[in-house]
């Protein structure tokens, strides 16, 4: 699954500024450990000035699209995504959410995002189940060019929406957790925000935890609390489910987090949680090129005094 790890792994070179004034190259060969740390670091090191990557033939034409269940269904949908998750193969992409219908009614609903991006006869068996489960409102899975897929749910998240978001990963996706996911969404107040389940496996679980500087490499889940939202005067209802929701989903969660995802009013150190095993040498690594934090405004990796 491309979010997590495929994109850094896939990273051949780096040119970039670092913060005094220097322009280098990192690879393997050049600067290693500094290419260890932006593999994951964000933008604590240095302005990316080019980026070198290995490239995988996909599509054009692709097969994915949303599937789409009235609210009534979601603990049925999500067991179901559970059960489908156990087996997906690299090149299939499969996420769950609960939120509100594409047609700005607000209705509540239970959803199905997939993408299969290999050979058109394997799409075909794969996303075969997923048409089959159930009785969809909507059903637009298909064969799509890939840039379709990729822009789809723009609409989605407007120029100038107000959002407030947190996540982490989970244990497991249990029963408890599910049940608990749908009473917290049953509370939201805008027809703007949703519980995604965002699910890693394939080649991104098959790299070692050291190898770069993002850890999460098991197979599992991420949660993700996505508050957005218009009026300026909703702003403290959103942000309070939000948080009470994240509160109530926390038995169940993981020690990593998601760095891109943290937010700046996080208790604790939560940049060191989500590097976890790696955050020292990430300290020792920001000391070296960066040290004294010029590169600052951002998931803050602390330099190692």
């Amino acid at each position: 699954m491309g979010k997590y790890g495929l994109a850094l792994d896939n990273l051949r070179a780096v040119e970039l500024v670092t913060a005094d004034g220097k322009v280098l190259r990192a690879s393997k060969q050049e600067e290693p450990d500094l290419f260890w740390a932006i593999r994951g670091g964000g933008g604590n090191f240095g302005i990316a000035t080019s980026l070198e990557y290995d490239l995988h033939t996909v599509g054009p034409i692709i097969a994915g699209g949303p599937i789409i269940y009235p609210i009534d269904r979601s603990r049925d949908v999500l067991e179901f995504f559970r059960a489908s998750a156990r087996s997906l193969t690299d090149e299939h992409t499969l996420f769950a959410s609960l939120t509100h219908a594409p047609d700005g009614s607000g209705t509540e609903v239970a959803a199905l995002v997939t993408c299969h991006c290999g050979p058109a006869a394997d799409a075909e068996r794969a996303i075969r189940p997923l048409k089959q489960f159930g009785a969809p409102i909507l059903d637009a899975v298909g064969p799509m060019p890939y840039c379709q897929l990729n822009s789809m749910l723009d609409a989605n998240y407007p120029r100038g929406a107000l959002n407030y978001w947190k996540s982490n990963f989970l244990m497991e996706l249990s029963d408890a957790a599910i049940a608990t996911m749908i009473e917290c969404f049953a509370r939201c107040p805008t027809p703007m925000g949703q519980l995604l389940l965002e699910h890693v496996h394939g080649a991104a679980a098959r790299v070692d935890a050291g190898e770069t500087a993002f850890p999460h490499r098991q197979e599992g889940y991420n949660l993700l609390v996505l508050a957005q939202w218009m009026q300026p005067n909703d702003t403290n209802r959103c942000i309070a489910w939000a948080r009470e929701t994240y509160e109530s989903m926390r038995p169940f969660f993981a020690s990593g987090r998601y760095v891109n995802y943290l937010d700046d009013d996080e208790a604790g150190d939560p940049v060191a949680a989500a590097y976890g095993p790696n955050y020292r040498r990430l300290q020792r690594i920001k000391a070296k090129y960066d040290p004294k934090n010029f590169f600052r405004m951002n998931q803050n990796i602390r330099p190692l005094a």
